[in-house]
């Protein structure tokens, strides 16, 4: 069991609660409003419903649940082709105590789990587990095995345990462009590098999370150490450079970098292959401006992407591509300076 900054679930007000197994629930949880999903991303949409949802249990002196799974369904029914998520597990758990939840059940999704009947599924986990006296789905929420269950059947269930349903008012779920807000639309946006798109959808810049690795040094030659990220977490945009915010989460053992957690700094990302060298490999490289000197190996940190520069190019020498660089930079540095840098 795991607090992120949020509310409890037995004192509304504090940290969200966040669980990992039924018998993680405390036994004197509930009333609650529970509702379920991937929230993959936690975009505007995800948001508008689970502030409301939040708001009326605050009206009712109920908490407010919303349970989620990991790793996505279709990653375990289909490991082959599993989807490619917009955000990690602990940016997802982030977020969605932003919004206000006292709680959230993060459930193992296995196929042991997915056999379970819709009815099983009610009654252990909402009814026996997060004491829903209430139920907020979409209208096409399904659930069970096979899928079988739906509205009509979370409203049967409802009757027999004894819990309301409420469906999701597809007024909530739709922007002022009259588009639905979607997971699907994100990915979109982030693979034609739109990132300034993507943030108007998740309601924030887009991040990337991961550890600093030590690379090849090659930045270090030419004048421009990086970072270069071992991402753990977050969708890989369409490749190229960016202008970003490079903030360290956790130091961990790194005692030198411990001044610096929470303190975002402006940075110019590289993201994709370099051609110039040959790269052939994957490459998230930010170059921190003004931080020289810092050491950050080892260390747990975030990307915030702001906006997407240019293409990766092959520049043919090692001195193109440097003066490529001082241009990116350059246009980092304007550019965040207008302010174009919330996260």
């Amino acid at each position: 069991m795991a607090d992120v900054t949020g509310t409890d679930a037995t004192n509304p007000g504090s940290t969200m609660t966040t669980w990992r197994s039924l018998a993680d629930i405390p036994a004197s949880l509930g009333p609650a409003i529970v509702t379920l999903g991937n929230f993959d991303g936690v975009h505007l949409g995800h948001q508008a419903v689970l502030e409301r949802m939040v708001a009326d249990a605050r009206a009712r002196g109920q908490v407010a649940i919303a349970m989620t799974f990991d790793p996505h369904p279709k990653a375990v029914h289909d490991p082959t082709h599993p989807p490619v998520l917009i955000t990690g597990m602990d940016d997802r758990l982030e977020r969605l105590a932003a919004t206000g939840l006292d709680g959230v059940l993060v459930v193992r999704y296995t196929l042991d789990f997915a056999q379970q009947t819709a009815e099983e599924f009610v009654r252990r986990y909402l009814v026996e587990g997060l004491k829903a006296a209430t139920v907020v789905v979409g209208q096409d929420t399904r659930f069970g095995r096979g899928n079988a269950g739906d509205v009509d059947t979370m409203r049967e269930l409802g009757h027999k345990f004894g819990f309301d349903v409420e469906v999701i008012d597809d007024a909530c779920a739709v922007s002022q462009s009259g588009r639905r807000w979607s997971s699907t639309w994100v990915r979109e946006l982030l693979d034609a590098g739109d990132l300034p798109g993507a943030a108007d959808v998740l309601g924030r810049t887009h991040r990337l999370r991961g550890t600093v690795i030590h690379g090849d040094a090659l930045g270090r030659t030419i004048g421009f150490p990086t970072a270069n990220l071992d991402v753990s977490g977050g969708m890989i945009p369409r490749h190229g450079v960016y202008a970003g915010r490079l903030t360290v989460i956790d130091a961990r053992a790194n005692s030198l970098a411990k001044p610096l957690v929470g303190l975002p700094m402006k940075a110019a990302v590289s993201l994709g292959h370099n051609y110039t060298v040959g790269g052939s490999d994957l490459r998230v490289e930010a170059f921190a401006l003004d931080a020289e000197g810092i050491d950050i190996y080892d260390t747990e940190v975030a990307l915030d992407l702001v906006q997407w520069r240019r293409p990766m190019l092959d520049f043919g020498s090692l001195e193109a591509l440097t003066a490529a660089l001082d241009e990116d930079v350059a246009w980092t540095r304007e550019l965040l300076s207008e302010g174009h840098d919330s996260c």
